[in-house]
């Protein structure tokens, strides 16, 4: 029985268990940092809470400025060389955290760092892309989330280990991160295959080749990352507004939260795999897309009415709300997967990506203000306010989603690849 689960849960090939492994150790490492960031640059570094705040806010809007072109990168020198560079710098990276001592080192030392971690990032997503099929990419991808999610909670833990342990354990953080960040490295370096899957030659109608446009010019894919941006933001109502609805305007207990974010990381890693089987075309993609939407907007039917509710009342309802956007999320992820597959021009995959990755870094830079704002400040009406705005952004991915394929058909961009 416990093989027969256990092969069930791990992914069917040595590739796609491979870069499982690596998203372990990525999210395991970053996670461990990410989790004690606040106490380490406050108790360690010595700022104030504002000062790591805007420290972080700055790096955001620097990455949106370096998005596009970090992106397209990978189109110029090759997917996995770009991530295994840019992988190896941030692994040093972590080496001189514990040298920073001033808000401006901070800021600098956080933006260098911003710069890699986005370069690495699109340059994964375009070599995860690249190289598997059209059939086994999307269900690879919800390995890797489902292993993503492993490895956060695994650098959480280790986080509040050295959180419980004081401000001599904390300060050993970036060290441990750095060194999983090696081993990261490392591994990606030794990943096989490199990608030498060869794209079908698109010529125009005398038989020459033709140069693929950039991929700002494609509308409807623009049009379509920046929903794709706006449905992420269940992220921040998981993450943010949740929380604070709990704790603000509801009798639930606060101890509640740990159920919570225990429950969305079980279902994400158990699940994830399940959820991405829909989006196995276009229209199976739109078709999470909607799904994904109506999680989202039940999800703030339910937490709505939480602010009138007592007791196991309130406590019921706040976990099948949060039960309800892990849905939204889960089904935003497959979506997003098989979207980015299907309607970027693999010629120009890093260029694709830049431009679905923009919808990504705005999200955390609108949305947590207005969400919040919306919720604790409107109550109900706010929360249907939240609701609108997923409903218009699953609604307008469908026009979007097929304007982007009409772009792609005719410029003669390479199809089933």
């Amino acid at each position: 029985m416990l093989i027969r689960w256990w092969r069930a849960i791990m992914p069917p090939t040595k590739l796609e268990r491979d870069l499982a492994i690596q998203c372990v150790l990525s999210a395991f490492a970053t996670g461990s940092f990410l989790t004690g960031t606040a106490v380490f640059f406050t108790k360690v570094v010595g700022l104030s809470g504002a000062q790591v705040g805007l420290g972080l806010s700055i790096a955001a809007a620097f990455t949106v400025l370096l998005q596009l072109p970090l992106a397209r990168l990978a189109d110029r020198f090759g997917a996995k060389p770009l991530w295994v560079v840019a992988s190896a710098i941030e692994a040093a990276l972590y080496f001189i955290w514990p040298l920073i001592g001033s808000m401006v080192t901070f800021v600098a030392m956080l933006s260098v760092l911003a710069v890699f971690e986005t370069a690495g990032r699109n340059a994964r997503n375009v070599y995860r892309i690249a190289v598997f099929t059209r059939e086994t990419r999307v269900r690879a991808m919800a390995y890797m989330r489902a292993a993503r999610n492993v490895g956060y909670t695994l650098g959480a833990g280790a986080a509040g280990v050295a959180l419980g342990l004081g401000t001599s354990a904390v300060k050993v953080v970036p060290y441990l991160t750095g060194g999983l960040l090696v081993l990261n490295a490392l591994m990606i370096a030794t990943l096989l295959p490199a990608i030498t899957r060869t794209l079908p030659e698109s010529t125009d109608e005398e038989g020459a080749a033709t140069v693929a446009p950039p991929a700002w010019r494609n509308v409807g894919f623009v049009a379509l990352a920046a929903c794709n941006g706006v449905l992420s933001s269940n992220q921040v109502l998981l993450n943010l507004v949740v929380p604070l609805w709990l704790v603000e305007r509801t009798d639930a207990p606060p101890a509640l939260l740990a159920w919570l974010f225990g429950t969305n990381t079980v279902l994400a890693v158990l699940l994830q795999v399940r959820a991405s089987r829909v989006a196995d075309s276009i229209e199976g993609s739109l078709r999470a897309v909607r799904w994904s939407g109506w999680a989202f907007v039940v999800s703030c039917a339910i937490l709505a009415v939480t602010h009138d509710t007592i007791g196991w009342v309130s406590i019921v309802l706040i976990w099948v709300g949060h039960v309800t956007i892990t849905g939204a999320e889960l089904w935003q992820s497959a979506a997003d997967w098989g979207l980015t597959s299907e309607l970027s021009d693999h010629r120009r995959l890093g260029d694709y990506q830049g431009v679905w990755g923009i919808g990504y870094q705005v999200e955390p830079i609108i949305f947590p203000a207005l969400y919040t704002f919306l919720a604790l400040q409107w109550g109900t009406p706010g929360w249907l306010v939240i609701a609108a705005i997923g409903v218009a952004a699953a609604a307008l991915s469908h026009p979007s989603a097929r304007a982007a394929e009409r772009y792609l058909v005719r410029i003669g961009a390479p199809v089933g690849v």
